[in-house]
């Protein structure tokens, strides 16, 4: 496999969406500390993704849409969350169960993302894609208020998108960077342990803020966003 550098150059990464919290941060600085096997599978994952097989382009286009509004990627550079899903869906490659009542999941996403285009043209004449990023989250909010949605459990469809989606996007170094993972462990392990204690290699946080209220904030708006 042909790697994006030229033997003896040192990996570099950005961050996604230019989402910079940890500033001079690249966890690609510590591919030296991985073994062999570690470091070709994580820097294999920086090589160009071959296009789509298992979407069709409307789909594609639907799932690209989803993606960025689950992912808040609203610019370059983007971690290639829709080709990994769809290298999954064309190899059958499930996560080995499912919901009962939902269908083997390459067909779940095929109706799923069908009813996310025929939501968006009966509110607005037009595909999930082309809608405004609010118009989006608000039918991405509606689906989250269900119980079912298109004649499925909108709760499983969630899930359904979660367990691709945010998969695809932590396992890709860029998404280390935007959350100051250190990415594989061995063999270099950590000496310093203990919470604000950072490691040489680690960057402090730009905008340090507990995560508790932001997420107490994030769930009374939804309690008060008017349902439909």
């Amino acid at each position: 496999m042909r790697l994006p550098w030229r033997r003896g150059e040192q990996p570099s990464g950005p961050t996604p969406g230019g989402h910079v919290r940890f500033p001079g941060y690249d966890v690609l600085g510590q591919a030296p500390t991985w073994d062999a096997v570690t470091a070709g599978v994580v820097l294999a994952r920086l090589v160009p993704r071959p296009a789509c097989t298992f979407f069709t382009e409307s789909e594609e286009a639907a799932a690209r849409a989803l993606a960025d509004r689950f992912l808040a990627q609203d610019r370059e550079p983007k971690v290639p969350v829709v080709e990994v899903i769809d290298e999954r869906l064309a190899h059958k490659d499930f996560d080995g169960w499912r919901y009962e009542d939902m269908p083997p999941d390459d067909e779940a996403w095929r109706a799923s993302l069908s009813a996310l285009d025929d939501e968006a043209r009966s509110r607005s004449g037009k595909p999930f894609a082309e809608l405004p990023g609010d118009e989006q989250d608000g039918i991405l909010a509606d689906v989250q208020d269900a119980q079912t949605w298109h004649g499925m459990d909108a709760s499983h469809v969630w899930n359904l998108w979660s367990r691709y989606i945010l998969p695809a996007f932590y396992s890709h170094p860029w998404a280390w960077n935007e959350i100051g993972f250190g990415g594989p462990a061995y063999p270099r392990g950590y000496k310093n342990r203990g919470v604000g204690i950072l490691e040489p290699w680690e960057k402090p946080e730009a905008h340090p803020r507990d995560p508790v209220p932001w997420g107490q904030w994030i769930e009374s708006v939804k309690r008060e966003r008017p349902r439909r």
